[in-house]
């Protein structure tokens, strides 16, 4: 790798890390602007034209606020739990294609600049990798704040993970089996050669996949890891200014990143199979607002869900995952096993 190669990619990371938390500050102000309307409020709009920089001053305020630690806490722990919760949230959008290569002169040569910092042929592997170290952050913080209350969640957080993930996995496996790849690249490329989005071939894996999505990052309906009726905040509750921030940052990066992979596997993503079947490719930024289209959309049910649904009891929820969800996914995964063997014959 050359210099202008390693620019490049360090050009990459900063912008990921630009737009997740920029995105971040303006998912909680799209959140509170939504709720408020559906709940007849106005929401914030104080802060700036139309509230614009209410994410900016909730930002400074939790920059100053003060940083309280416990007595009795593990302090390396404790202050390690909610940068491994941010920093999983970050990587795992790395793989995200949002929009087509485009080529460039630079120094003389032309390269081809890629619009995601990696892709290889276990992508799709890899995100599910990282979001899954996402509940060490929890777990660790639960344990490390020497609070009963904080460790229950955490615990919360490891079995709803283990429960939902499963489903989840199988589910995603249904769609790994319809393209024969688990490239991101492929996967979008195999929706546009065929001219309609993966939704319409695999409806239930889609449907499990937002609700255990849903469940991943501890929302509504499904944020047992810090129900506020029964463990006061759980797994944040000894956390103050910007740490507890981080884990905020953590939640809806987390977001989002669920919201790019549902675009990616089952909605195309960043193209429009049913147009461009007739016109051919559009313009990268073109792409690019497609791509984020569709994860304002995918947002928005996640905030349109929150406002409408009220916490399950969390037996149920257990129940729900292991006795209804997995069931469905290993079934929709043989019946589409058995759909692609005899289509092969």
């Amino acid at each position: 790798m050359d210099a202008i190669e390693l620019g490049i990619v360090a050009l990459k990371c900063l912008v990921i890390v630009a737009v997740l938390l920029t995105g971040f500050a303006y998912t909680t102000f799209l959140e509170r602007k939504v709720i408020a309307r559906m709940q007849q409020r106005l929401g914030p709009n104080r802060a700036g034209p139309f509230g614009l920089l209410q994410p900016a001053a909730d930002g400074v305020k939790l920059i100053f606020k003060e940083n309280i630690t416990p007595v009795g806490v593990d302090r390396f722990v404790y202050f390690l739990a909610p940068i491994v919760s941010m920093v999983v949230a970050i990587m795992a959008f790395a793989v995200m294609p949002v929009a087509d290569p485009i080529t460039v002169t630079i120094g003389g040569q032309v390269r081809e600049i890629r619009f995601q910092l990696a892709d290889f042929n276990v992508a799709l592997l890899y995100v599910l990798g990282i979001t899954s170290l996402a509940v060490y952050g929890l777990v660790l913080a639960g344990w490390a704040s020497n609070n009963k209350f904080a460790l229950i969640g955490g615990l919360r957080s490891a079995a709803q993970m283990v429960s939902y993930e499963l489903a989840m996995g199988v589910a995603l496996v249904s769609v790994v089996l319809v393209v024969g790849s688990l490239s991101m690249n492929d996967i979008v490329d195999w929706q546009v050669a065929k001219g309609l989005p993966l939704i319409v071939l695999q409806p239930v894996a889609f449907g499990i996949y937002a609700i255990t999505a849903i469940a991943e990052t501890n929302r509504a309906p499904f944020d047992f890891p810090e129900a506020e009726q029964e463990l006061v905040a759980g797994y944040h509750t000894e956390y103050t200014g910007m740490r507890f921030a981080l884990f905020f940052m953590a939640e809806y990066i987390n977001m989002i990143t669920v919201s790019g992979l549902a675009a990616t596997l089952f909605l195309g993503g960043h193209h429009l199979p049913f147009v461009e079947r007739f016109t051919g490719n559009l313009p990268w930024f073109v792409d690019i607002g497609v791509f984020l289209a569709k994860v304002i959309l995918a947002l928005f049910l996640f905030i349109w869900i929150r406002a409408t649904i009220p916490r399950l009891r969390y037996d149920r929820l257990m129940a729900f995952g292991w006795k209804v969800l997995l069931p469905i996914s290993l079934a929709n995964l043989a019946l589409t096993a058995v759909v692609i063997a005899f289509l092969a014959r």
